[in-house]
């Protein structure tokens, strides 16, 4: 949206440097020639704006746009501002749902790929000796087992981990900054939160987590990619159920 802001305030300033030009210079295929410092400038801007708005699929009218600027300069428009401010605002509203529905679908055209490969992966894991599927979907190893009782989703714990993508790449670990993570259970992605409530204090556990249940098909910024399954290493450390004493 800040684009589309950028490009509407462009709009109004080529459109004063075009206005600023002197009279008889002819606009048109081939037929414009910049005379001046200030003709260059504003066909410059002029093209950019058409490179911006044909980039972003933005349907413009420049008879219309260039015709909006005169007569409101000579107070002759034909929408009062606030008419003028809604048909702008029906329209942003218009490109941030489209720009929306392209993203997802980007999304999940770059997702496909590591959904495959993370089932593929999933499929063959499951084999192993000693790891464990739910219903869900979700796998996971005992390492160390603990003891007590396990925390509930509701519950704050403070926990060691060390999340990695299939191809062995740690993108976040608690260790290197030698500061466990204290965080309501609930608040991290579904994997997580099922597969830290089958652990007691002093567990350790290696989760296997379908990108359903992570970060799904938009994945996490450029550290985790769209559809990507994520394997963490976990140790719960304690847990906290709110006015009760930790565990």
């Amino acid at each position: 949206m800040k684009k589309l802001t950028y490009l509407l305030s462009l709009v109004i300033l080529v459109l004063f440097v075009f206005t600023s030009c002197k009279d008889g210079l002819k606009f048109g295929s081939k037929d414009f020639e910049p005379e001046n410092n200030v003709d260059s400038i504003s066909y410059s801007i002029g093209m950019d704006i058409a490179k911006n708005f044909i980039e972003q699929e933005y349907e413009i009218n420049a008879d219309a746009m260039a015709a909006g600027y005169k007569e409101y300069i000579e107070e002759n428009a034909f929408f009062t501002d606030e008419e003028k401010d809604a048909v702008l605002m029906a329209w942003q509203q218009e490109m941030q749902l489209k720009s929306s529905q392209k993203q997802q679908e980007k999304a999940l055209i770059d997702a496909e790929p590591n959904k495959k490969l993370g089932a593929e992966f999933m499929a063959e894991n499951k084999k192993k000796e000693g790891v464990m599927e739910t219903q869900s979907g979700l796998q996971y190893k005992v390492i160390r087992e603990g003891s007590g009782a396990k925390p509930m989703a509701t519950d704050v714990v403070t926990i060691h981990y060390r999340g990695k993508l299939l191809d062995g790449t740690i993108f976040d670990e608690s260790y290197n900054r030698n500061e466990p993570l204290v965080t309501p259970l609930n608040r991290v992605v579904p994997g997580w939160t099922e597969g830290v409530m089958l652990m007691s204090p002093g567990a350790k556990y290696e989760l296997y987590i379908p990108s359903d249940l992570a970060y799904g098909d938009q994945g996490a910024g450029e550290v985790i990619p769209p559809g990507a399954t994520l394997i963490f290493e976990v140790e719960l450390i304690s847990f906290e159920t709110l006015d009760a004493p930790a565990q």
